[in-house]
């Protein structure tokens, strides 16, 4: 064997708690992949997420399923044929590109004919709360340029403009992770154009987004939860206008470019997302960035204390990506 593969699981203490329409969330648990050959070393990190029937121990079991197979020098191509897209192919994949730099002295930026991504602008979250203080907090985040609002199906007018008058100059999206449904929808659609949002994500159930297909939406809506892979394309079409790319869903940064090109293809707008999780899982999101209308990468601003050579991210924008965090000799 040539490869040496770790795999360690890490709890990343929140700055504060994290509300959604599902749940709070203190901390991010995620896991780390380290593939070492001669001295040099490839990070990958996922999120496993319930909602996905994830779990630290299923995620690192369908890892340690293929050990043999990573440290026998697996490639991207039979790792996508290894494992299904998801958080642990993730993990896989990502440090597998990672070690790729690290062998081949040339950063994954330049491999796909990109420049270093700098001053990327990123949603930064508002998450649920009273409308008063989802206010608060958009004060906090008035010099950001996106903010990206948490919303269950109550409050939702009074939370938008209670952030609407904490930021007013900010663009806003607004993300309530499946809770509402098509009345929630057409009831609010106008009134939150008029507001100035720009992008509701995900508003309905993805498994009862039919209703979509008649709706003359004002504000354009964008696939999460819905939208895996780019298999999930076909499903989406006449529903949605964006897709969010997430690795841990799509299985890491490769099947995120081919999910990529797909949905250029068929005329869907791109967002680029991520878990709540460390500037080592933004790293290779951000190869997508550039591409993208919809930024959402600000895990990292969650985080109590962000690994070493970490994102700097100010007022909503990333600088750059440093060469120590990942994808670069």
């Amino acid at each position: 064997m040539t490869y040496k593969l770790k795999i360690a699981t890490e709890c990343w203490p929140l700055k504060e708690p994290f509300r959604i329409s599902r749940g709070v969330k203190t901390e991010a648990v995620v896991v780390i992949v380290s593939i070492e050959k001669n001295g040099l070393s490839g990070r990958g990190e996922a999120t496993p997420y319930a909602r996905y029937n994830e779990t630290p121990e299923s995620v690192t079991a369908q890892i340690e399923s293929i050990r043999i197979k990573v440290e026998s020098g697996i490639s991207r191509d039979d790792l996508s044929h290894a494992l299904p897209a998801g958080s642990a192919r993730n993990a896989v994949d990502c440090a597998l590109w990672d070690l790729s730099a690290k062998e081949e002295g040339i950063s994954v930026a330049s491999t796909l004919d990109q420049a270093n991504p700098e001053n990327i602008i990123t949603a930064v979250t508002v998450p649920i709360d009273t409308p008063e203080r989802m206010g608060a907090k958009a004060v906090s985040l008035a010099n950001c340029p996106l903010l990206k609002v948490k919303l269950g199906n109550e409050n939702i007018l009074e939370s938008v403009r209670a952030v609407r008058n904490g930021a007013p100059k900010a663009d806003i999206i607004i993300d309530p992770n499946e809770s509402w449904t098509i009345e929630h929808l057409k009831s609010v659609d106008a009134a939150l154009a008029d507001l100035g949002v720009v992008m509701l994500e995900q508003p309905l159930a993805a498994d009862s987004d039919g209703t979509l297909l008649n709706y003359a939406n004002i504000i354009p809506i964008c696939a999460d939860e819905a939208c895996h892979t780019k298999d999930s394309l076909k499903h989406l079409k006449g529903r949605y206008q964006i897709i969010n790319i997430k690795l841990d869903k799509t299985g890491g940064l490769t099947g995120a470019l081919d999910l990529l090109e797909a949905a250029q293809q068929d005329g869907f707008d791109i967002m680029i997302g991520c878990m709540v999780s460390t500037s080592l899982a933004m790293a290779p999101a951000l190869m997508i960035a550039q591409q993208a209308k919809f930024v959402d990468l600000d895990g990292p601003v969650w985080i109590k204390k962000d690994r070493p050579h970490g994102l700097e991210i100010n007022n909503g924008v990333i600088e750059n990506l440093p060469k120590k965090l990942w994808g670069s000799p």
